[in-house]
C-alpha cells in the first residue's frame, strides 16, 4: 500500500521546508520530497541578507518592503543563532542619487514596519581608517540583518520533522496525477528505486523548476511564466577592517554589496543577469567577476583584482515574469497559484519570493489550503525558535561557554560552532571527536551532519551545513572525502 499524506510538499528550498513545517505544526500528515539536497540551488546562492530591500522601493514595491522590514524582527527572533543584525553603511555619490532621495528611502525604510531589536538610519562622516577611496566622505548607515541561507532552509527541515513531517532528499517526483479526491506521485529515489505515495493536496514549491514541474510531472500549461535571473558573488580576503557591510551604488543604478563572512572574508554581491538553459549550469562568468571588482575599486582604497577572489558562487532566482524590461526590476514578490475543485484535490504553486518574506509565504499558503483540511490549525511559525536557537545569550556568549567546557576548542572554532548550532552543537560536542579532517571539523560533527541533517555528499558538508570549504586544503577535502565514501553506508540517515 503507498503512503497516504494530507500534504506532499515537491522542492526543499527555502518555500518548501517553511510550508513543510508550518503545515506539519497545524497538525497535518506531511511529507516533502527534494531531488537534490536541500538548499542545493537557489536558496544556499543568495546574498545572505534578510532585508527589507532598500532599492525595491525606487520600483514601488511598498507591500513587498513592509512585508520584509517586519519579518527581520521576527527572523531575528526565531534564528538568533545563524542569523544577526548588522549594519550598512552608503557611501554617497551625488551623482549617481541626491542625498533628499536616499534621505527620503532611509526615513521610509525606518517607518514603514515596528523596529524593536534594530535601530535606526543616521548620516556618517567617514575616516581615513575606513578604507574608502579620498573623495568619498560622506554617507549614510541604516539596519538590516545577515542569515546562514542554507542553514536556515535545514533549521526549518528540522523543525518539519520534529512536527511529524517525512523529508527525504534526494527523491525525484517524476510523476503527478490528480484524481477526484487525491493525487497520486510516483518518486524516485537517486538509485532508480521508484515508489508511489497519495495525497489530499500537493504543494509545487520546485523554484526555479515551479514551470518545468507542470511540463514534465503534471503535463499541464503552467498559469504563470517566470524569468530566471541570475545572481553571482565572489569571496576575497576582507577588504576593509569594520564590523559594518557597505551598500554601493553603481553607474547602472544596480547595487553591490559588501558584507563582513566568516571571520577572514568579505562577500561581494550580486549582479542581475537573465539565465537561460538548467538552473543548475548557473556559474559566474568572468564579465560578472570583472564588474564586481571595478563597482569594489572605485570605492574601496584596497583594489582587488580576478586573482583575489578565493570562491564564486551563482543562484538563479525564478521572479514572476511581469514583462519588466531590466532583470534588477522585475518584481521580487511572490504569488500563489490555488487550482483545484472545492471538494477535489489542490495544487498550490510557489511563483517568486524571497528568502526574507518565506514564513508570511508558508503562512498564506497555508490559509489558502484551508478550505480542504477542516483540522488545520491557525498560525503558529512567529513565536517559535528554529532547532539550536533555544538559548537566552549572545552567540558570543555561547560560543564562550563551549570554549570553557571544551579545552580541544579554539576561538575561531567555538565561534563558528555557536553561530551555526546554537544549543544544538551539545548534541555532538560531548561525543568522541574521532578523525580531525582540518580546520576544527571532526568526525563527530560530520557525523552529526549526516545523521540529523540530511548531509550526503562532501559538498553538503563543507559548502552547504558549514562553509569549511574556505579553510581545508585539498588534500584534506580528499581525507573527508575517503571517509565518507568508508562509512556513509554505515551510518544512520536523517529523514
Amino acid at each position: 500500500m503507498s503512503e497516504h499524506y494530507d500534504l506532499v510538499v515537491v522542492g526543499g528550498g527555502i518555500n518548501g521546508v517553511g510550508i513543510a513545517a508550518d503545515a506539519a505544526g497545524r497538525g497535518l500528515k506531511v511529507a516533502l520530497f527534494e531531488a537534490q539536497d536541500l538548499a542545493s540551488a537557489t536558496s544556499s546562492n543568495s546574498s545572505k541578507l534578510i532585508h527589507g530591500g532598500l532599492r525595491y522601493l525606487e520600483h514601488y514595491e511598498f507591500r513587498l518592503v513592509k512585508e520584509a522590514l517586519a519579518e527581520r524582527e521576527v527572523l531575528l527572533g526565531m534564528a538568533p543563532h545563524i542569523a544577526r543584525p548588522m549594519r550598512f553603511r552608503l557611501p554617497h555619490r551625488p551623482h549617481l542619487r541626491p542625498a533628499w532621495m536616499i534621505r527620503a528611502g532611509l526615513f521610509l525604510y525606518d517607518n514603514l514596519a515596528k523596529r524593536d531589536k534594530l535601530k535606526g538610519s543616521c548620516g556618517v562622516r567617514f575616516l581615513p581608517q575606513d578604507g574608502l577611496k579620498n573623495g568619498i566622505n560622506k554617507g549614510f548607515e541604516y539596519s538590516d540583518a545577515w542569515v546562514d541561507d542554507a542553514r536556515l532552509v535545514v533549521l526549518n527541515a528540522m523543525l518539519a520533522r520534529d512536527k511529524g513531517a517525512l523529508v527525504e532528499t534526494r527523491t525525484r517526483c517524476v510523476k503527478a496525477v490528480r484524481g477526484s479526491k487525491h493525487w497520486t506521485l510516483t518518486l524516485e529515489r537517486a538509485g532508480g528505486e521508484q515508489f508511489n505515495v497519495t495525497c489530499r493536496g500537493l504543494v509545487n514549491a520546485a523554484g526555479p523548476w515551479v514551470k518545468t514541474f507542470y511540463d514534465e510531472s503534471l503535463h499541464e500549461k503552467s498559469p504563470r511564466g517566470i524569468r530566471l535571473i541570475k545572481g553571482s558573488h565572489i569571496i576575497v580576503p576582507r577588504i576593509h577592517e569594520r564590523e559594518e557591510a557597505y551598500i554601493l551604488q553603481n553607474e547602472d543604478n544596480r547595487i553591490v554589496f559588501v558584507i563582513p563572512y566568516q571571520q577572514d572574508y568579505s562577500l561581494i554581491g550580486t549582479t542581475d543577469v537573465e539565465h537561460k538553459g538548467d538552473p543548475r549550469d548557473a556559474k559566474i562568468s568572468s564579465a560578472e567577476i570583472e564588474y564586481l571588482c571595478q563597482v569594489v575599486n572605485a570605492h574601496f582604497t584596497r583594489q582587488i583584482a580576478p586573482k583575489d577572489v578565493i570562491w564564486t558562487y551563482a543562484g538563479v532566482r525564478p521572479l514572476c515574469d511581469d514583462e519588466s524590461d531590466s532583470p534588477q526590476a522585475v518584481t521580487r514578490d511572490y504569488t500563489l497559484e490555488l487550482s483545484g475543485e472545492s471538494d477535489g484535490a489542490p495544487l498550490l504553486s510557489v511563483f517568486g519570493g524571497k528568502l526574507t518574506t518565506y514564513r508570511k509565504l508558508a503562512q498564506a499558503a497555508c490559509n489558502k489550503l484551508k478550505p480542504w483540511f477542516g483540522q488545520m490549525g491557525e498560525d503558529w511559525t512567529a513565536t517559535t525558535r528554529l532547532p539550536g536557537g533555544e538559548f537566552d545569550c549572545t552567540t558570543s556568549e555561547l560560543a564562550r561557554a563551549y570554549l570553557l567546557e571544551f579545552d580541544w576548542l579554539d576561538e575561531r572554532a567555538a565561534r563558528r560552532i555557536a553561530e551555526a548550532y546554537g544549543s544544538h552543537a551539545r548534541l555532538w560536542l560531548h561525543e568522541d571527536r574521532g578523525q580531525h579532517f582540518g580546520a576544527g571539523l571532526y568526525e563527530s560533527e560530520v557525523r552529526y551532519l549526516i545523521n540529523r541533517e540530511w548531509a550526503h555528499s562532501l559538498e553538503d558538508i563543507l559548502w552547504r551545513r558549514s562553509k569549511l570549504g574556505l579553510r581545508l586544503s585539498e588534500a584534506e577535502q580528499q581525507q573527508l572525502q575517503a571517509w565518507l565514501s568508508e562509512h556513509h553506508h554505515a551510518l544512520p540517515k536523517a529523514s
